[in-house]
């Protein structure tokens, strides 16, 4: 079959909408189409040529929402009509790593995957003169119609809307699932959150859903103060106007009772490594844990001095928000349904495909949360 698409043919160029050729699904295959997708900073990321990994041509998109077409052979888990989401972080629920029940990296497809692949090594897409063109995080939802491997879609509710459920995908998922998988932040802890972007303002709501007592928000521009205290963020900081932040924040959450002062929680949301050294060093001594999540640049390293680990405090990462997508995704859209969080908010500009390009624009200026393509 024939659908539209904007495809990067090389890194650093806007994409190209067009017609693309989009064979069916194979066994343990489903073809999707998809109603709605979400630009993250992770397509940005590998559209720019700044990802190591980045294949061209692709189709980029991994955050997407839309309605099950057809199912290759040996699918049992969806059917034609279902309403699905794709994910990037598969859970195949048989692999070591799912087995383990110690971590949310799937490793069934991770392989092809990576080389931009369905896991039988071949691509359903090319060009209408034959060109392959490779998927993207397993995903591809920059496609009107697209095929994705059975254990890399959850299922969910009929009654949620696809302009917004798309972003649970990745960038709600991400940031309340840091909290509450991640980190697992207890009733009346303090927490500074690194970035107020579309992931740090799920991470501010997942804090408050935790019960955190004070949320302190940290971002240079000030326009995202009134984001975050929307969202629940109790304090706000921007490291232009204090010397040392730091040192600015262990001040703040001292208290008569404890001079040493400190978060409890950090959670870095900018892919910057000096600020992911700021939010591990502003955590308490003893216990204090810092979470990255923002992707760095190519070749770039964190460094800290020992002494900051010696003494209690502690460095995870997370990818997806810990979660276990075909399990943990339908909550989430639940949650959504149910008025438990908040994603209406964050969708800031809706946009035709031929317009995705524009959104790029957006996030590079800032004048975005979240930027959605309607199909």
């Amino acid at each position: 079959m024939r659908t539209r698409a904007a495809v990067a043919l090389e890194a650093g160029k806007p994409l190209e909408v067009m017609e693309v050729n989009l064979d069916g699904p194979k066994a343990g295959e489903v073809l999707v189409e998809i109603k709605a997708t979400g630009l993250c900073h992770t397509d940005e990321f590998t559209r720019s040529g700044a990802d190591p990994e980045g294949i061209f041509p692709a189709i980029l998109g991994h955050e997407g929402a839309g309605v099950v077409l057809e199912c290759g052979p040996g699918v049992t888990s969806v059917k034609p009509g279902d309403h699905v989401i794709p994910l990037y972080t598969p859970e195949c629920r048989e692999c070591p790593s799912c087995l383990s029940r110690k971590t949310n990296l799937c490793t069934a497809i991770r392989d092809t995957q990576g080389r931009g692949l369905l896991p039988d090594g071949t691509t359903r897409f090319s060009m209408l003169d034959g060109t392959p063109i490779h998927h993207y995080m397993g995903c591809s939802t920059f496609a009107n119609h697209t095929v994705i491997p059975e254990i890399a879609l959850a299922k969910v509710r009929e009654d949620a809307p696809f302009d917004k459920i798309c972003y649970i995908g990745c960038g709600v998922t991400t940031g309340i699932g840091a909290v509450l998988n991640t980190a697992r932040v207890e009733i009346g802890a303090t927490a500074a959150v690194f970035g107020l972007g579309g992931i740090g303002l799920n991470v501010i709501q997942g804090l408050k859903m935790a019960g955190a007592t004070m949320i302190i928000g940290v971002d240079i521009n000030p326009e995202r103060k009134a984001w975050g205290e929307r969202f629940g963020m109790t304090h706000f900081v921007n490291p232009r106007e204090v010397d040392n932040v730091v040192a600015h924040l262990v001040e703040m959450t001292r208290t008569p009772a404890d001079r040493i002062g400190g978060v409890d929680y950090s959670f870095d949301c900018t892919g910057n490594t000096e600020v992911m050294r700021q939010a591990l060093e502003c955590t308490h001594r003893g216990w204090g844990e810092s979470v990255v999540i923002g992707v760095a640049p190519a070749g770039a390293e964190i460094s800290t001095r020992p002494f900051q680990l010696v003494t209690g405090r502690v460095w995870k990462g997370t990818a997806f928000g810990g979660a276990r997508g075909r399990t943990d995704v339908p909550k989430f859209v639940d949650w959504y349904m149910d008025g438990r969080i908040q994603i209406d908010p964050m969708i800031t500009h809706i946009l035709s495909l031929e317009d995705i390009n524009k959104g790029f624009d957006l996030m590079h200026e800032g004048a975005s949360i979240r930027s959605v393509v309607v199909f």
